[in-house]
């Protein structure tokens, strides 16, 4: 079944993957800043599944922390034959009121993490003339987020750059996913500050095991991206295409407004 690194694999969807992977028999490298989850959930996999599971600590948000996670793997010797790029979080708020370090490190773990690893990991892959990525984008990348602006922006990029290789890479025989969950049950309004009021707003949060089968499915056939989570989300993703940009972004705005603020 081959080996999955998978970065964001402490809890959420990249927890849901490493289980969902390893119960197929695939080997799993898993890689977040919490040794303790990371370890528990290993030995979890290796007990449960067993498979080999392999913990690498590693701060994301750090220039060289995709050099650190290569070498390491190369340290290990195991070929990658699925990249998840999962890791990423968001910052809600009106952006000049929001911490400056928090927008950048946002910036540096949702893009230039996930393009840095990538850009290691892929010629080994079109060497072997196969392999597979799945970046985690989200249904925020189909339209500007006021309230949300760099998360919305970094995800956008994600969408745009997966879809990109998607194309440049199907010669080689790797198959490279944009996933684009809506509302998931993870940690992800909590770690955004985001107000009780508005978390999920009326939508029901999809299960990370939901978003994790759509997502494997469309990677098996080969899809450049997928929504997942049902008619909901489609219609969120593809509504904005019709509508004119400043009218959408006006309305989001509104429904995006900080409570206290209305």
């Amino acid at each position: 079944m081959g080996t999955a690194l998978i970065t964001g694999a402490s809890s959420g969807i990249g927890e849901a993957f490493a289980e969902e992977l390893a119960q197929r028999g695939m080997d799993v490298v898993i890689v977040a800043r919490s040794k303790d989850k990371l370890e528990q959930l290993a030995e979890r996999l290796r007990s449960q599944h067993s498979i080999q599971a392999e913990v690498i600590v590693q701060d994301l948000t750090t220039p060289e922390a995709a050099t650190a996670v290569y070498k390491a793997v190369e340290t290990l010797g195991w070929p990658i034959d699925l990249l998840i790029n999962n890791a990423g979080f968001g910052d809600y708020g009106v952006f000049c009121d929001r911490p400056r370090q928090k927008q950048l490190d946002m910036i540096q773990l949702n893009i230039s993490a996930l393009v840095d690893l990538t850009h290691q990991f892929l010629p080994r892959m079109i060497e072997r003339q196969s392999g597979s990525m799945i970046n985690v984008a989200s249904i925020a990348a189909f339209q500007p987020l006021p309230y949300l602006s760099v998360y919305a922006a970094t995800k956008a990029f994600v969408l745009s750059f997966s879809e990109a290789l998607w194309e440049e890479n199907r010669k080689h025989n790797i198959s490279i996913l944009a996933v684009c969950p809506g509302p998931t049950e993870s940690q992800f309004f909590e770690a955004a500050e985001f107000p009780s009021a508005l978390a999920g707003g009326s939508q029901k949060a999809t299960p990370a095991e939901e978003v994790v089968k759509e997502a494997l499915q469309a990677l098996a056939e080969k899809q450049s991206n997928v929504v997942t989570g049902g008619i909901s989300n489609w219609l969120i993703s593809n509504v904005p295409r019709l509508w004119p940009r400043q009218s959408l972004v006006k309305g989001v705005a509104k429904v995006m407004q900080p409570p206290a603020t209305k």
